[in-house]
């Protein structure tokens, strides 16, 4: 048993939709959560650039004594992991393993950001679990900036998913699965899954990241006493006030 807090990041509130799937089934379990507002998006940043925002924050988590640190962002998870946990004696979990290894579609999708599409990551991941796997991927740059700035219900944003969505030439790929490859584009799941059809599987990355750390706490010891009732502490870089009011559209308490 440990009774430290998981800490978890990500370049806003994005992450906060992984936050709310560890809730569910972690509910005895604290988390620490930091958005970095002051620089997002990560998308349109230098790798160099992403690796200096996020070693920061994992000092920063370090400092609040946590057990682990979830990357809660798909860039960062491309970009920061391997250097991060290289450098750091704690255990920092990406976000893009797990899925990565529960794909078994012969055709595969992939939306995400510009840094993380260049990366080439989720490519990499997949095909190391699933080597027959065709995948195509396309950067999506637009939605990180939408949903942040609360444009979701805005009458443009169906345009924007339709005009990237046309890129994966679903019909002609015969595409079964489209990863949300970025922790914010769940917040535009019901929208992107009207745009591609219910024939099409939309895999949120959240919920499988919550399983397999579900999995790793339990096999290690590491989860919290089953009678305590888990908190929530937010912190952000920049305009908490803003994130705090982002937060509480997503159904945050605070």
């Amino acid at each position: 048993m440990n009774k430290r807090a998981i800490g978890m990041f990500d370049s806003g509130c994005g992450g906060l939709t992984v936050l709310k799937e560890y809730m569910k089934l972690m509910p005895n379990e604290d988390f620490i959560y930091f958005g970095d507002t002051a620089h997002l998006p990560y998308g349109d940043k230098s790798p160099e650039k992403i690796i200096e925002y996020c070693e920061e924050i994992v000092k920063f988590l370090i400092t609040k004594d946590v057990k682990m640190i979830i990357i809660a962002c798909g860039t960062a998870s491309a970009t920061a992991y391997e250097y991060l946990k290289e450098k750091y004696d704690i255990e920092i979990r990406n976000i893009i393993t797990p899925t990565a290894q529960i794909l078994e579609d012969k055709s595969i999708g992939v939306i995400a950001t510009k840094a993380t599409i260049k990366s080439n990551a989720w490519e990499k991941a997949i095909h190391s679990f699933n080597p027959n796997a065709n995948i195509t991927s396309i950067a999506c740059p637009l939605f990180v900036p939408i949903i942040e700035e609360c444009l979701i219900e805005n009458e443009g944003t169906p345009y924007f998913i339709k005009e990237y969505i046309s890129k994966l030439n679903i019909e002609s790929t015969k595409i079964s699965s489209i990863v949300l490859g970025c922790t914010h584009y769940p917040l535009l799941k019901d929208q992107i899954q009207e745009e591609v059809g219910f024939q099409v599987q939309l895999i949120d990355i959240g919920e499988i990241s919550a399983k397999d750390t579900l999995k790793y706490l339990n096999a290690n010891n590491l989860q919290n006493n089953s009678d305590h009732v888990g908190t929530i502490e937010l912190f952000a870089s920049d305009d908490f006030e803003s994130f705090k009011e982002n937060a509480k559209k997503m159904g945050f308490k605070i």
